[in-house]
């Protein structure tokens, strides 16, 4: 039998330390006083008595998730740049959820095939990212497992952490019919109903088309739209009116993901609890109207798929929608809470529930 090595299996070692040497600098800039070990370290140190000092009880909120199959999208338009901030952005609203603002991150890539540039173009995209929302990527794992992914795949996710002060928590336990429910808007699919969204367009078109609901964009640029982070929006809301929940609108749509509020608010809300959302109230991104055609979509699968521009909902009270709107000028009001179980969809036609 000839001689063997790592490479002849398929993993190159010189091709990690490649990647990790590109990723360095864009990883060390989003540390701050509280990073005490980051890249090169077993496991990375956070020092939590600078990141908590401010918080009164605080509570650790934790959240891993992926981009799906949007990874197949980067791949067949060959850009890496957005994926990363997809991931991060997607977790961070997730946590915000929670009332939780983001500490540090953690990231994992795993490929058939380490390629260093395209590695450094998506950890870089994390970097930038976790810059903007003043989160420090603490550390991650790059993986090489041919055999285990087709060539060219690769498969991306993360793992964040952050903390909210007790009191703080969301929801709140005084969730009640009349509530007021705002959006913040999508910008398109963000990170889930790819895999619909992907057959769709390699069934029907291509993603270098440029149909007329896009208005001169390509589909491969409306699907890889990044994945919007409302931690600002949120962060200015909550200093002007009492935010009672948020959603954060992902796989399952308005549909499954509204009816979490109350499903896991504390100390037991009341399960009657649902919600009217009216159709017409806010833009929905062109992307959804293409998507809709080409499949000839019924509302019930659409909006139970996509997410159809609404991206963060938020929770008020009634006598507080003014004051948000103002502070919020691209929020809608689009329903309010009901006392009646899941989530009516009202509008131009039959309505949905």
């Amino acid at each position: 039998m000839p001689e063997m090595n790592y490479s002849a299996a398929g993993v190159h070692i010189a091709a990690a330390s490649q990647a990790m040497e590109l990723i360095t600098a864009a990883v060390r800039a989003t540390h701050g006083p509280a990073v005490l070990a980051g890249m090169g370290a077993f496991g990375g140190c956070f020092d939590a008595t600078l990141a908590l000092a401010d918080t009164e009880a605080p509570v650790l909120v934790a959240s891993t998730d992926g981009v799906g199959t949007k990874t197949l999208v980067a791949a067949a338009l060959n850009r890496y740049d957005t994926i990363g901030q997809d991931l991060v952005n997607h977790c961070v609203n997730d946590i915000l959820v929670q009332g939780a603002r983001p500490l540090f991150f953690l990231d994992y890539i795993a490929t058939a095939h380490l390629e260093p540039e395209r590695i450094a173009a998506i950890v870089g995209g994390v970097a930038r990212a976790c810059q903007a929302a003043g989160c420090a990527l603490l550390g991650g794992e790059t993986a090489e497992m041919p055999g285990v992914y087709l060539s060219g795949a690769f498969d991306l996710a993360g793992t964040i952490v952050g903390v909210v002060a007790r009191d703080q928590l969301l929801p709140r336990s005084d969730l009640a019919p009349g509530d007021v429910i705002l959006a913040l808007p999508a910008n398109g699919l963000h990170t889930n109903g790819y895999s619909l969204a992907r057959r769709l367009v390699e069934q029907t078109t291509s993603y270098a088309a440029c149909p007329p609901e896009l208005g001169g964009q390509s589909i491969g640029a409306a699907l890889l739209a990044v994945h919007r982070s409302y931690l600002a929006e949120v962060t200015t809301l909550r200093q002007v009116v009492p935010i009672k929940a948020l959603a954060h609108i992902t796989g399952g749509g308005v549909l499954d993901n509204l009816p979490r509020v109350w499903q896991t608010t504390p100390y037991g809300a009341s399960q009657r609890l649902g919600a009217v959302i009216e159709r017409g109230t806010w833009p929905i991104p062109p992307i959804f109207d293409l998507l809709v055609r080409l499949g000839n979509l019924p509302d019930a699968e659409a909006y139970h798929v996509f997410n159809m521009g609404l991206g963060m909902l938020v929770i008020i009270p009634a006598d507080a929608v003014a004051d948000a709107l103002s502070a919020v000028p691209e929020a809608r009001q689009v329903g309010y809470l009901v006392e009646q179980p899941g989530v009516q969809l009202r509008g131009n036609e039959t309505d949905l529930t």
